[in-house]
């Protein structure tokens, strides 16, 4: 349990909440959404320790032990996998170490006896005795192959060590869970493992994401940083977001009279509860709706950017024909070999694959910025892409300001294209920002005002989502479910996917799985997961 009292944060004038009186309490988890700079990764490090509050205080149950995700990704590199993982349990790792010290002692006296024999039993009591096979299993079901257990950490590429981190702050069944970001570079198959596993957790766990579905699935509570506050809903970040869009829309009608108003929200709690039938956690989240007090929903104040593509052309009948493509990787690694598949009108296809290089290879090719080892492909002559690549670095190597770079992309004056920087939020002195000085998140947005001058009628999108807030992936996805042509695209959102794509072909390196079916009846087929056991040669 996490008890808040009190709490304020402040930076200099600038106050992120004050007057914060929450109590977390096991069993729940709990989703921290808020707009960029709102002070989410913030509330974790004041709960954690790292940060020291303005005000107030925070508070553990009595003996409860905290566990956070660590996004220092080098601290243990001279540690082996394995131990980094068992140093996640603080307390047993120092017994560990104690009791094997003691033991290989040459010298072993009765006061280290009686000290061996308390260590044992606290041993025992923490599970000790299975610790490694329990964080083997962690590790394993994190994607982190045994062989590689008791290999040193600096021995593993960055997306194992943030596999590894997780896996650390999972270990030992903490009473509390912090995780900020925690489904970063993880592919979806480790995504829905964690999923599960946290909806079998039956702690305390407060979690910042970006992943929609991540946080629909797992999530009891939303913990919104909204209006310098810091409010607790009952509900998923779906809920939230359903209801502080109805809500707007209420306080858009002014005519609505306040009863019509208060059967709406309640008609849309009723409904709602009874969707959340169908998720892990279904019994208490439906109690928790149903208690929901119709005046705790308001409009949020957060900004959406208008991400809107539209076509300057419809597009025939011949979209894209790919025949007998194959792309290796420096390293040697064939990405996919003999892919074939022909693009229909209206196909929005995601591309899927063991090796996410496959897919950057694959739009690399079709755009014609990289040679393929074998194999054609033709666009139809009425097809024009707009192409969002998965690495934008060069294309912000520049001491332009905003309005100069996007003007480098179409035609017109500084109004247009102050417009369309508008819609990305990028308003008054901000266009005059130097495009070198961007965030990742800012590049994302600037890319994606580049492509609308385009209106093209195919998109090629490669993990969109990448860098953008919460209420960017919710903009975008919103509009490619709307837009009327053909999109390619990959991503690690299971939402967008879900959503967006009415196609799969997922690249292996002996060909391609191709269907026409929802994602989540993809996922979870049988007959299709041995179909790509079958594809991959998995033994």
């Amino acid at each position: 349990m996490i008890t808040l009292s009190n709490l304020a944060i402040q930076f200099g004038k600038r106050v992120l909440y004050k007057d914060v009186n929450l109590k977390f309490t096991p069993g729940n988890i709990y989703g921290v959404i808020g707009a960029n700079g709102a002070g989410k990764s913030t509330l974790l490090k004041a709960i954690s320790g790292e940060l020291d509050p303005t005000k107030g205080t925070v508070e553990l149950g009595h003996g409860e032990r905290l566990s956070v995700l660590s996004q220092d990704h080098f601290q243990y590199d001279q540690e082996t996998v394995l131990n980094t993982v068992l140093m996640g349990h603080t307390t047993l790792w120092e017994v560990m170490r104690e009791r094997e010290a003691l033991y290989s002692k040459t010298d072993f006296t009765d006061e280290d006896g009686i000290r061996v024999a308390e260590l044992e039993e606290r041993f025992a009591e923490m599970g000790g005795y299975t610790a490694e096979s329990d964080a083997g299993a962690l590790l394993s079901g994190l994607g982190i192959k045994e062989s590689k257990h008791g290999l040193l950490m600096k021995e593993l590429s960055g997306k194992e060590k943030v596999r590894v981190m997780l896996a650390k702050a999972l270990f030992g069944n903490p009473d509390n869970l912090l995780l900020d970001e925690p489904t970063n570079d993880l592919d979806l198959d480790t995504v829905e493992w964690l999923e599960q596993y946290l909806s079998e957790f039956e702690q305390t766990v407060l979690v910042v994401s970006h992943d929609r579905h991540f946080l629909d699935s797992v999530c009891t509570h939303t913990i919104d940083i909204d209006f310098g506050k810091i409010t607790m809903f009952a509900g998923n970040y779906s809920f939230w977001y359903e209801s502080s869009q109805l809500a707007l829309r209420q306080a858009q009608n002014q005519k609505a009279k306040a009863e019509e108003k208060k059967r709406e929200l309640e008609e849309f709690i009723r409904r709602f509860s009874a969707n959340v039938a169908k998720s892990k956690q279904t019994t208490s989240r439906k109690k928790m709706l149903e208690k929901l007090n119709v005046e705790e929903i308001r409009p949020s104040t957060r900004k959406y950017p208008g991400i809107i593509f539209q076509m300057e052309r419809e597009p025939g009948n011949q979209i894209l024909e790919v025949e007998g493509l194959k792309a290796v990787a420096e390293d040697g690694t064939v990405l996919f070999s003999d892919v074939s598949f022909n693009v229909e009108k209206g196909n929005k296809i995601v591309f899927l694959s063991h090796d996410p290089r496959a897919m950057t290879a694959l739009f690399e090719i079709i755009q014609g910025n990289r040679q393929p080892e074998a194999g054609t492909f033709k666009w139809g002559l009425t097809i024009t892409t707009a192409y969002l690549p998965l690495d934008n670095t060069d294309f912000f190597k520049s001491d332009k300001n905003l309005i100069e770079w996007l003007s480098q992309f179409g035609e017109g004056n500084e109004v247009f294209f102050k417009a369309y920087l508008g819609r990305m939020l990028f308003s008054g002195e901000e266009v005059l920002k130097k495009v070198n000085v961007l965030s990742g998140g800012e590049k994302m947005r600037c890319m994606i005002a580049r492509m609308q001058l385009r209106n093209a009628n195919c998109l090629v999108l490669d993990t969109p989502t990448n860098h953008l807030d919460l209420e960017s992936i919710q903009a975008f996805n919103n509009n490619a479910r709307l837009f009327k042509g053909n999109i390619l695209f990959a991503s690690h959102d299971h939402e967008f996917i879900e959503t967006v794509a009415n196609r799969i072909i997922e690249l292996t390196p002996n060909g391609t799985i191709d269907k026409l079916m929802e994602y989540d009846e993809y996922i979870s087929s049988d007959a299709i997961k041995e179909l790509k056991s079958k594809m991959y040669g998995d033994n």
